[in-house]
C-alpha cells in the first residue's frame, strides 16, 4: 500500500492531467475548479471500515476466474462485474502488476482487451458468451472506465499499447452511438436514452480525456442538456429515469443524475444543488426515509448501484454533504445484513447469484476517502 502522492507519481497519472493540484479537463467546462480537499479524507476510514474492506477484496482475489473475469453463475464473464471488481483494488491503490493484487487488476485488463480482440465491432468491450448481460452498454462503460483508469498505471509495453488501441477504439464507439437526446442507452445504438446507462458512458468519457484521449466538447455538452432534462425542477429535484414517459424521480438515478453533471465539468448551479438536497433529505444511510413505499423498492432494488454514486456526489460536494454521508454508508455497510463472514457483500436484490458484485461495489464506496481513482476528483 502507498499514500497517494507516490501512487500518482508511480502511475504516471501527473503526466496525463495533473498540473498545480488540479486536473486540467481540456475542452469539458470548468477545469478551474479544485479537486476536494484532502482533509475531508482524514480519519474517515476506520479500523473497523479497513477490516471490512481487506477481507472484501482478499474474497475477491479468491474468486477470479482463470480467464482473468468475474461474476458467479449465471453472471461469470460479466463484463461490468469485471470491470467494477478491477476499480474495487484499484481504489485500494493496487496498480496492474505491481503490489498483492497487482496479478489480480492485471488478469481483468487482459480478459477486456481480449474480449474486444474477440469481437466483430471495433472498440465493442461485450462478450457474448455471458449468459445474462443486463444490458450490454452498461458493460462497455464500466469496462471503458477500468481500461481509462488503469491506462497511465500499465508498465509493461505490450498490454500498455493494446490498452491503448483497444481505449481508442472503445471511446470512439461511445462518442458514435450518442443518441440525439444526448444519452446512451442499453445497445451500442443511436436509439432512445437512459440516465442509468448514461451515466457509465460519460463517466468512461472523463476518464478518457483524463487519460489523453480526445474527446469533443458537444459530446459532454450534449449529455448535460440530456441529464438536466430528466429532473424535475418542479418538484422535488430529484432526476428521472427517462426525459419523458411515466419514470419518475428516484434514489439510484437521482445520484447518478448528480455524477453525469460532474462527469460533464458541472459542479454548481440549481440541477447539482437540488440533486444533492433531494438524496440528502430523503435518502441519507440510516435516516428515516420520506419517501413512498415504490421509493423505498427501487432504492432497494438498486441499493449498491445508487449507493456507489451517491457518494461520488457527496465527495465532490464535500462540506457537511461529505460528513454527513459518508460515516453512515460506510457503518451501514460494515453491519449490513448482506455482509458475509468470508468478506463478501450479498446483492440479494438486482444481482441475487452473485456476491462479486455486492462486494466489489461495497469496497469501491468504502475507499473513495483513498482518492488513488482520478474519476473521483474533479
Amino acid at each position: 500500500m502507498m499514500n497517494r502522492r507516490r501512487f500518482l507519481t508511480r502511475t504516471g497519472v501527473a503526466a496525463l492531467g495533473l498540473a498545480g493540484g488540479k486536473l486540467v479537463w481540456g475542452a469539458f467546462p470548468a477545469e478551474d475548479q479544485a479537486m476536494p480537499d484532502g482533509s475531508q479524507a482524514r480519519g474517515m476510514i476506520t479500523r473497523a471500515t479497513q477490516d471490512a474492506i481487506d477481507g472484501g477484496l482478499a474474497y475477491l482475489e479468491t474468486q477470479q476466474h482463470a480467464d482473468g473475469s468475474f461474476g458467479s453463475p449465471p453472471h461469470r464473464g460479466n463484463v461490468a462485474i469485471t470491470s467494477i471488481a478491477g476499480l474495487a483494488f484499484m481504489a485500494g491503490g493496487h496498480q496492474p502488476g505491481r503490489g498483492r493484487y497487482g496479478r489480480v487488476v492485471s488478469k481483468a485488463l487482459e480478459f477486456l482487451v481480449n474480449l474486444e480482440h474477440n469481437n466483430t465491432r471495433p472498440g465493442y468491450l461485450f462478450n457474448p458468451n455471458a449468459a445474462q448481460q443486463n444490458g450490454p452498454m452498461y458493460g462497455h462503460g464500466f469496462a471503458t472506465l477500468f481500461l481509462a483508469e488503469a491506462y497511465g498505471m500499465v508498465a509493461t509495453s505490450p498490454l500498455r499499447e493494446r490498452l491503448r488501441a483497444s481505449l481508442g477504439r472503445a471511446v470512439q464507439l461511445i462518442i458514435s452511438t450518442q443518441n440525439n437526446e444526448g444519452g446512451w442507452r442499453y445497445t451500442p445504438a443511436a436509439n432512445d436514452a437512459d440516465i442509468s446507462v448514461t451515466i457509465c458512458q460519460i463517466m468512461a468519457l472523463r476518464a478518457a480525456k483524463n487519460a489523453g484521449f480526445s474527446v469533443p466538447a458537444e459530446v459532454a455538452a450534449n449529455c448535460t442538456r440530456y441529464v438536466e432534462r430528466c429532473q424535475d425542477l418542479a418538484g422535488d429535484g430529484g432526476f428521472r429515469y427517462q426525459r419523458t414517459g411515466n419514470s419518475r424521480p428516484g434514489f439510484a438515478r437521482t445520484a447518478a443524475g448528480v455524477v453525469a453533471l460532474y462527469s460533464a465539468g458541472i459542479y454548481t448551479g440549481r440541477s447539482v444543488e437540488r440533486g444533492l438536497d433531494y438524496l440528502m433529505q430523503r435518502w441519507l444511510p440510516g435516516a428515516a426515509a420520506a419517501a413512498a413505499q415504490w421509493e423505498r423498492q427501487e432504492m432497494q432494488m438498486h441499493y449498491y448501484y445508487g449507493h456507489y454514486y451517491a457518494v461520488q456526489a457527496m465527495w465532490i460536494a464535500g462540506g457537511d454533504y461529505w460528513r454527513r454521508w459518508y460515516p453512515a454508508i460506510r457503518d451501514e455497510l460494515v453491519h449490513h445484513p448482506d455482509r458475509n463472514a468470508d468478506g463478501s457483500w450479498w446483492d440479494r436484490r438486482y444481482f441475487p447469484h452473485c456476491p462479486h458484485y455486492g462486494t466489489a461495489m461495497a469496497c469501491i464506496i468504502m475507499q473513495v476517502p483513498n482518492n488513488y481513482l482520478p474519476i473521483f476528483q474533479r
